[in-house]
């Protein structure tokens, strides 16, 4: 292993290659369209019904299509045909209907163009074994928020049918290679609606939100070193964060914003720090003379996760926040990198190898239980939705780079087929505040 940055600790030659650079350039043309392909069976969906919104064939985005994807790939849903019924948010459903197509609950709505170019979306969601009412909800907005009203939608079917928060209206940040241009994407929780945030000639690694998601901050090796950035996701400006003598990598944010952990080889191998959000003197947290890197927080602020070879190849630690004494966590495998911590802290995502396959894995950290949940053979950079249901990961199937989402028994995945090159590094970003 090379003591300059967390790939370091990456397998072999990975798509990652070397820490990224990202050049403050004009925001580029959204071409990293997505589609999702739902594979699995899950054991405890939800049948819904979802009828065509009346008017959205005349929309450019279709509403309803947009919602049943949403609510399949969450593993929690099992969209039932519609047939030929019409509806709108308006319409008294005959529930009796429904019941016998095995539905047990029912969405229907309405998009309607406005004389100013913008569009109203209403729905109305039904309970149809309880012939209950339960709301609805209505936008107007503008073409470009099409998408995200329908996933606004799909939030409250998820959390009034479930009992738990959606997480549809979120964001992905991810990085793409093609040809020589490397470049950072901000897109919807299905990958589409795509916006590059940077691009740059040079690699790209690490991007990680903010916990309030308005920040990202990443590696740049623009300057011929890794070098840390924050990037100010709506404005594109961007700061200096850790630019010390060796390598500056593996940026992870503290629950509160107010810091981040840092891998840096200013003193020598690659060491755990501490730095404040706005820069400054960082406090070293580890005194290893081994390669610590890949540093995440526990929700609470009070744990550190990390990769080290202190024990003779790459596993997982925990130590105190402050620094202290660490505690190895991974056992399954010679080689366990990338950890990422559920937000209700309940489980650890990483990835380990075996047999020569890099694969997604989830631990119970309460019990240390660790389950396989994919199929796939080079798998990484997991990283957990904010409700904890769901993991985004980057990985080759069928001979293509991919992004997937997985629920965390693997039962149901979901592929978000980029057309922007070579897909990597994802991270999910947090709820909207």
């Amino acid at each position: 292993m090379k003591p300059d940055s967390r790939v370091c600790l990456s397998p072999g030659l990975r798509r990652r290659g070397v820490v990224a650079a990202l050049m403050a350039t004009p925001a580029l043309p959204a071409l990293a369209q997505f589609r999702v392909e739902v594979s699995g069976v899950g054991l405890t969906q939800l049948p819904i019904a979802l009828v065509p919104f009346r008017g959205e064939g005349a929309s450019p985005q279709k509403i309803s299509a947009i919602i049943r994807a949403d609510l399949e790939r969450s593993g929690r849903f099992r969209a039932v045909e519609p047939g030929s019924e019409a509806m709108d948010e308006t319409t008294r459903p005959d529930m009796g209907v429904w019941r016998q197509r095995s539905a047990d609950s029912l969405a229907g709505g309405s998009v309607t163009r406005l004389p100013d170019g913008r569009f109203d979306v209403r729905f109305r969601l039904w309970d149809v074994v309880r012939n209950q009412d339960l709301g609805g909800l209505g936008y107007v907005v503008p073409q470009a928020d099409l998408r995200l009203a329908a996933h606004k939608i799909a939030d409250y079917i998820y959390e009034k049918l479930t009992g738990e928060k959606g997480v549809f209206s979120t964001r992905l940040a991810y990085v793409t290679k093609g040809g020589s241009r490397y470049t950072l994407w901000v897109a919807d929780s299905d990958g589409e609606n795509a916006q590059a945030a940077l691009g740059s000639p040079e690699p790209i690694i690490s991007p990680t939100w903010s916990p309030n998601g308005t920040q990202l901050a990443y590696v740049s090796f623009e300057s011929r070193k890794p070098v840390i950035y924050v990037h100010d996701v709506a404005t594109g400006k961007r700061r200096l964060l850790a630019n010390f003598r060796g390598s500056n990598s593996a940026p992870a944010w503290s629950p509160d914003g107010r810091s981040l952990a840092v891998t840096l080889s200013r003193d020598g191998g690659s060491q755990l720090y501490l730095i404040s959000a706005s820069g400054g003197e960082p406090r070293r947290l580890t005194q290893s003379q081994s390669i610590d890197t890949e540093p995440v927080f526990s929700p609470d602020g009070s744990t550190i996760y990390f990769v080290s070879d202190r024990g003779g190849a790459p596993q997982i630690y925990r130590m105190p926040a402050s620094g202290g004494s660490a505690q190895r966590i991974t056992f399954s495998g010679n080689y366990s990198v990338s950890p990422s911590i559920s937000p209700d802290g309940r489980w650890m995502a990483y990835i380990s190898r075996s047999g020569g396959a890099f694969k997604l894995q989830v631990m119970e950290l309460a019990s240390g239980n660790v389950a396989a949940v994919t199929d796939t053979t080079e798998d990484e950079n997991p990283s957990f939705a904010p409700n904890s249901k769901l993991i985004v990961y980057a990985t080759r199937q069928g001979g293509r780079d991919a992004l997937m989402t997985s629920t965390l028994d693997g039962k149901i995945k979901a592929r978000l087929a980029g057309q922007g090159g070579d897909l990597r590094e994802p991270s999910w970003g947090p709820f909207q505040r």
